[in-house]
């Protein structure tokens, strides 16, 4: 599986600025880590406590899907949610990797939605079943290599109506400090997705609904919302 993983992200087009994220993503097989309230206005919005070390938890490889896929509304849920985000592509296995080494494993950057059943996560308690649905992480359109990561504009646009805008210096852990402490828990395998947190301006989504993720530096990620 490592070697796979290895090959696709070696094709070409598949990682430099303009390269298909979403297939590449397929082909590997890869899941999604992902850091829940790295922004303390999004912390703030869900009336939640500041964390005092990253929140982590994962997404399965049947949630990833790419540009211009579909994301399914759930017949168990009355409450989707869109959360733009800076996802970090993994580029070479690491564990214990200490904050100031971590980007040499970082292949590059891309935009992920972190779809969530906000009813369900109020429900739960704890979020696997919230952020598990299939379709529930859309991600690309590239992976870009050029921008830095800690100040870029992250914004979600649903139906072309800006609803969230911030930067990724409002991170409350840098992306050193996220890649370092997730390999202190886990193995990241090259092709692994880190999803780094969403801004305030959380909202739903309703079948119909276009919503476009825009991060500077790397384009714009668009998914309709459907149901079946």
């Amino acid at each position: 599986m490592q070697g796979q993983r290895q090959d696709a992200l070696r094709r070409p087009g598949r990682h430099p600025r303009g390269g298909v994220l979403g297939d590449a993503l397929r082909d590997l097989q890869a899941g999604a880590e992902e850091v829940g309230l790295n922004y303390r206005d999004h912390a703030q919005e869900l009336n939640a406590p500041i964390p005092k070390e990253p929140i982590l938890f994962l997404k399965p490889p049947t949630a990833l899907i790419g540009p211009d896929d579909p994301i399914v509304y759930p017949a168990i849920s009355e409450r989707v949610d869109y959360e733009a985000e800076l996802g970090i592509v993994i580029k070479k296995r690491c564990r214990h990797v200490p904050p100031e080494r971590a980007r040499e494993y970082v292949l590059g950057y891309t935009c992920v939605n972190d779809v969530t059943a906000r009813d369900l996560q109020r429900k739960d308690g704890q979020w696997t079943r919230a952020k598990s649905f299939d379709t529930f992480c859309p991600a690309g359109p590239c992976i870009a290599t050029d921008i830095d990561p800690n100040g870029v504009d992250v914004e979600a646009y649903l139906n072309e109506e800006r609803k969230q805008a911030s930067n990724t210096k409002y991170f409350i852990f840098p992306l050193e400090d996220v890649v370092a402490r997730i390999s202190q828990v886990m193995t990241l395998l090259p092709g692994d997705l880190i999803a780094t947190g969403t801004p305030s301006g959380i909202g739903p989504m309703q079948p119909g609904d276009k919503i476009e993720v825009r991060i500077e530096g790397i384009g714009s990620l668009r998914n309709s919302v459907v149901r079946l």
